[in-house]
C-alpha cells in the first residue's frame, strides 16, 4: 500500500532563485577582485562561477525529481537531486584546485593591492546576500528533505564563511602591507573549498546508495507504527530508506488468521496515516501475513 504526495513545486522557485542570487554574487565579488587585484578575493570570485553552475545543475536535477512516477520510474525521480549534489561536489574540487595555482602564482611574485577599501565593501556585500540566501536554501531544504537545495545551502554557507575570512585578511594585507598574506590566504580558501567539495560527494553517494533512516528517525517510526497497530499482533523485519525527499518504509504486519482482509487493510489505512503525519513525503509498503509468520523479539503489541 503505498502513496506520493503532491509535489513541492516551492523548492523549484528557490531553485531558480539561486540562479539568480549566485549571478549577482558572482558580479559583486568579480568587481571587488578588479578594484584590489587580490588573489584571495580572485578565490572568492571563481567559487562564485560554480555557485552559478551548480545552481543551474540543482534547478534542473529538481525539476527532474518533481516529476511524477511513471512506467519506467515506478518510485519516482527523487534521486535525481543526488547527481546534481556529486556534480557540484566534484566542480568544487576543481576550483580549489584552479585556486591554489593561482595563489602559487602570487606567493612566487607578490604585488601590492589597489583601493582595497572598495574592493572590501563590494565584497561584503555579496557576503551578505549569500548568507540570507543560504540560510533560506538550507531551512526549507531541511523541510522538504531536499538534498539539492541543502547542498547548495551548504556550499553557500562554506563562501559565507570563507569570504568573511578573506575580508579579514585583505584588511590585514591592506593595513600591514604583508603582501605574501594575500596568496597565502587564498591557498587556506582553496583547501577549505577542497574539504566542503569532498563532503558534499561522500554525503550524495551515502544516497545513492539507500542509506537507512538515522536511528533518532528509524525509533519514531517503530514508535508510531506500535502505537497504531491494535488489532494486529506485532510487526517485524523494519526496513528503511532515503531517495532525495522522498521516505520508503516497508514492514510485515502480522495478523490472526481469520482476521477478513476489510479489517487488516483498515489497520494498515491507520498504520500509514500515522506515519505520513511524521514523514509527508513517504512511500510506505506493508506486507500483512498470518500468525505462523510470527517473530519472537518483534515489535508486538503490550
Amino acid at each position: 500500500m503505498s502513496e506520493q504526495t503532491a509535489k513541492p513545486t516551492n523548492i523549484l522557485k528557490l531553485a531558480a532563485g539561486s540562479i539568480a542570487v549566485s549571478l549577482v554574487v558572482l558580479g559583486l565579488k568579480y568587481l571587488a577582485y578588479a578594484l584590489t587585484g587580490s588573489v584571495a578575493l580572485y578565490s572568492d570570485a571563481i567559487e562564485s562561477i560554480i555557485n552559478v553552475v551548480t545552481a543551474i545543475a540543482a534547478f534542473f536535477a529538481i525539476r527532474i525529481s518533481l516529476r511524477p512516477a511513471d512506467a519506467d520510474h515506478p518510485y519516482g525521480h527523487s534521486k535525481a537531486e543526488y547527481f546534481s549534489t556529486v556534480l557540484e561536489g566534484v566542480l568544487i574540487l576543481v576550483a580549489s584546485l584552479a585556486i591554489l595555482r593561482e595563489a602559487y602564482g602570487a606567493i612566487l611574485n607578490p604585488h601590492a593591492l589597489q583601493a582595497p577599501a572598495l574592493g572590501l565593501a563590494v565584497s561584503a556585500v555579496a557576503t551578505v546576500l549569500n548568507g540570507a540566501w543560504s540560510w533560506l536554501l538550507i531551512t526549507t531544504g531541511r523541510k522538504r528533505r531536499s538534498p539539492a537545495l541543502i547542498a547548495d545551502g551548504k556550499h553557500l554557507l562554506t563562501d559565507v564563511v570563507t569570504s568573511g575570512g578573506v575580508i579579514v585578511g585583505v584588511l590585514l594585507v591592506a593595513l600591514t602591507g604583508w603582501e605574501i598574506l594575500d596568496p597565502i590566504l587564498a591557498a587556506l580558501v582553496a583547501l577549505n573549498i577542497l574539504w566542503s567539495g569532498w563532503s558534499l560527494i561522500k554525503e550524495s553517494v551515502g544516497g545513492l546508495m539507500d542509506t537507512a533512516l538515522p536511528t533518532e528517525e528509524l525509533a519514531a517510526v517503530q514508535a508510531t507504527i506500535n502505537a497504531n497497530m491494535g488489532g494486529a499482533l506485532e510487526a517485524h523485519d523494519l526496513r528503511s530508506r532515503h531517495a532525495g525527499r522522498m521516505t520508503f518504509i516497508d514492514f510485515h504486519l502480522v495478523v490472526e488468521g481469520t482476521m477478513t482482509v476489510d479489517t487488516s487493510h483498515a489497520i494498515c489505512d491507520r498504520i500509514e496515516a500515522a506515519l505520513k503525519a511524521g514523514h509527508p513525503d513517504s512511500i510506505i509498503s506493508i506486507h500483512v501475513e498470518p500468525e505462523a509468520k510470527r517473530k519472537h523479539g518483534a515489535m508486538a503489541i503490550a
